[in-house]
């Protein structure tokens, strides 16, 4: 079992170091590190003029490392390895990437998590509620955001990504303070990133979400797979090539990614439905609510029926081992599951009756498994 945040260094604290090489102040240490890693500190890089973050969703750094041959630019650039921490989902690492902060601090703990009280899930994704409720990001996530202080601090933060999702909850969520240029296509996106440079943007990040997808559909390894992570290496190469002198290119992950070879229905296993209120989170870390009362028996039902093959424990057991970080608020407590149950083998706990199209994936992730949260911090320099 991996510890999240073990290993000198974590997704959390990658912004905050971008931007005290910029001359931003960075946060209380006590907050800058994901999920309770022991000694772990804030990134040490050198300063830079200009920095680009290029964060590619899913390019987990064993699945790099496997296929070298297929991203030779990435994997000839000097870099270490991270760890994105629990769970390893995108809302989860882009809230820790936006903020600083660990999942307990800035509440973004899972893909679909219960609102407390009133008996709904609410995607984090998606941003959705069930019959037409809305929810304010900044309620939802209260805590300011990088781009925030580097704007107080007068610098320039562009996030160039695509059209779609310019303005939507997540992104007011995690990006609050970024100027937001939408492009769509590669070329749109290369050309932005080095325009918004040239005009003095301090730090510019850039996201590219097509790798993720084609794991989740095709597998991690597959022809698709293998296809976009060659268009993400030609992308890395290009955005370096326009880079103004004295500028830095980051390229980092939000988590890995497994092939599912096992499969459980959770809404047909008779011993995983009594007792569950609702279901949320997703197939690698599952929230678990339970109805009053019921909380002892679903925790003793899923742990036997998930028998080595995942880690099942209740959500006193998930905040004091520091799954979510050091600390979580106490605010934020009625988002975890009363049960939290994460595979440690390539299983998937799937709810097709909710997630039909999570239920087909071939790729998942979430879990604290190597494949999932290892993700690589490559660097470039001009």
């Amino acid at each position: 079992m991996l510890v999240p945040g073990y290993g000198g260094g974590s997704l959390a604290d990658l912004p905050d170091a971008l931007l005290a090489a910029l001359g931003v102040r960075a946060p209380d240490p006590d907050t800058a590190t994901l999920s309770g890693a022991a000694g772990a500190g804030p990134l040490v890089l050198e300063p830079a003029d200009r920095v680009c973050l290029f964060l590619v969703d899913g390019l987990g750094a064993e699945l790099l490392r496997a296929h070298a041959e297929a991203a030779p630019f990435l994997s000839g650039l000097a870099g270490r390895t991270l760890t994105a921490g629990f769970p390893a989902t995108t809302v989860t690492s882009l809230c820790s990437l936006g903020t600083g902060l660990t999942p307990g601090e800035h509440g973004m703990l899972g893909l679909t998590l219960a609102v407390p009280g009133t008996g709904h899930l609410f995607n984090c994704l998606r941003w959705t509620l069930p019959d037409g409720l809305t929810m304010d990001p900044e309620l939802w996530q209260p805590a300011p955001t990088v781009y925030q202080r580097a704007t107080r601090a007068g610098l320039d933060a562009v996030y160039v990504g695509p059209a779609e999702f310019e303005g939507t909850g997540l992104t007011q969520a995690v990006y609050r303070g970024v100027r937001y240029v939408a492009a769509d296509t590669v070329d749109d996106r290369v050309a932005r990133v080095h325009e918004s440079m040239r005009q003095g943007a301090a730090h510019v990040t850039v996201y590219y979400g097509d790798l993720d997808a084609a794991g989740h559909m095709t597998g991690w390894g597959s022809e698709e797979w293998l296809r976009q992570l060659a268009i993400v290496d030609d992308m890395a190469r290009r955005l370096v090539e326009g880079l103004p002198p004295g500028s830095a290119l980051y390229v980092t992950a939000d988590h890995g990614m497994v092939n599912a070879t096992e499969k459980i229905d959770a809404e047909s296993v008779p011993e995983l439905t009594q007792g569950v209120a609702l279901l949320g989170g997703e197939a690698r870390a599952r929230h678990v609510y339970a109805e009053p009362g019921a909380g002892r028996d679903v925790l003793a039902a899923w742990r036997e029926t998930l028998r080595g093959k995942a880690w099942v424990v209740s959500r006193r057991e998930a905040v004091e081992s520091g799954w979510f970080g050091p600390r979580v608020r106490e605010a934020w407590l009625g988002r975890i599951g009363d049960v939290v149950a994460v595979p440690y083998t390539d299983l998937a706990i799937i709810a097709p009756s909710h997630h039909r199209v999570e239920a087909m994936f071939t790729g998942y992730h979430g879990s604290m498994t190597a494949a999932e949260q290892y993700v690589p911090l490559l660097q470039a320099r001009t």
